[in-house]
């Protein structure tokens, strides 16, 4: 894959790192990156300007981390710990306040409320709700508290500072497109797209990305956002969708593995045999181990571990005082409306059972000792796994 000379900097500024500073315990970064997704490399640059703290204020520095949910399994099982462990390898001192809002925008106000009160230096913020969210950035801003927007933009304010997250147009177009083919392209395929959450400015932006291949290409039959991504309301959504349908669904656009998962179970309660291909992203264990026994075609792998590792490498240079290095984005910004916002934006890729062994077990994303339990064990055989 396209970033192994990411790792490879990243490893090598931790060396860099270890001869310059007790505070800079780098412990790699090679190790579970050599398959993250490309466009990174600025990070692994902007990491040289982490070695030593002398002249900064890294003692006790405190790192407020804002995550929105747990519904999604990747943010407390994989942001969250490669976030906390990138900062304490550079700097063991600083203090991590790490917050999930379980989807609940007030709650995640509250917790950025209780963070600037709590002397964070920085608010690394995975939104719940764009217009919240942007509450809580003027907020910061008014404390001259620094803000990075994390896997999610957030809209309309000027108080954001960094945005670290993926090409995420790109990955509802990469959706779309691997559906197309799945679909063997034919115009008269009937699908439903089951959205993400409209308050979520990444729910919005992968329907547009999944709209730009799909439309006149398909007929999309029925379509519906899903309120807070949950699982339980994508079955619900689907069953109405067969409901109207006579259960005549070709395929169905899936905006992440959580709503899949619905679908898919919508479907079976229905009795559709075979299912029809059906998308997903963020290559969850549960989506992994679907993909094998044929239930779901492809998910969307974001490496994470790179992307939680720049931003906290950008979150440490501004709890510590230290400028952000520019090459750190590569010069990349997007635009939240308001202003251009300095951006770190990775690339996904697409995972059917054909790759899975090449991307998300070649990256220990997953071992497959956690996906060939006993259940799955056949299908692991069969995949060549």
């Amino acid at each position: 894959m396209k970033t192994k000379a990411f790792s490879g900097r990243l490893a090598a500024w931790a060396l860099s790192a270890l001869a310059l500073s007790a505070c800079s315990q780098q412990q790699g970064g090679a190790e579970g990156d050599k398959g993250a997704a490309a466009g990174t490399k600025g990070v692994a640059a902007g990491d040289k300007g982490a070695a030593g703290d002398k002249g900064g204020k890294a003692g006790g520095a405190k790192i407020a981390l804002l995550l929105p949910e747990s519904k999604t399994a990747r943010y407390e099982s994989k942001d969250r710990p490669f976030f906390e462990a990138k900062v304490k390898a550079l700097c063991p001192d600083c203090q991590i306040l790490a917050s999930n809002a379980n989807q609940d925008a007030s709650q995640q106000q509250a917790q950025a409320e209780a963070a600037l009160t709590n002397g964070a230096s920085v608010l690394v913020l995975d939104a719940v709700d764009s217009a919240s969210a942007a509450v809580i950035a003027n907020k910061a801003k008014a404390q001259k508290v620094p803000v990075i927007a994390y896997d999610r933009l957030v809209p309309g304010t000027d108080a954001i500072d960094y945005y670290v997250s993926f090409d995420n147009e790109a990955v509802g177009r990469l959706q779309g497109e691997s559906l197309l083919k799945a679909l063997g392209n034919k115009p008269t395929a009937r699908v439903v797209m089951i959205n993400g959450a409209a308050t979520d400015n990444n729910g919005l932006t992968f329907k547009k990305g999944a709209h730009s291949a799909l439309d006149g290409k398909v007929q999309v039959v029925k379509e519906y956002d899903t309120p807070d991504w949950s699982p339980d309301k994508a079955q619900d959504q689907m069953t109405q969708a067969l409901t109207a349908l006579n259960n005549q669904v070709d395929g169905v656009y899936a905006a992440n593995d959580g709503t899949a998962g619905g679908a898919i179970a919508a479907m079976k309660a229905a009795g559709i045999k075979p299912l029809p291909p059906v998308t997903g992203q963020d290559a969850e264990l549960a989506a992994v181990q679907r993909i094998l026994l044929g239930e779901q075609y492809m998910t969307v792998y974001k490496a994470i571990k790179p992307q939680a590792e720049a931003a906290a490498v950008i979150a440490y240079h501004l709890a510590t005082g230290k400028p952000v290095p520019t090459d750190i984005t590569g010069g990349k910004t997007v635009n939240n409306g308001t202003k251009e916002v300095p951006s770190v934006l990775l690339v996904p890729l697409a995972v059917t059972k054909e790759n899975l062994k090449d991307t998300v077990i070649a990256d220990a994303f997953w071992t497959q000792e956690q996906i060939c339990t006993a259940q799955y064990a056949e299908a692991c055989k069969a995949a060549g796994l």
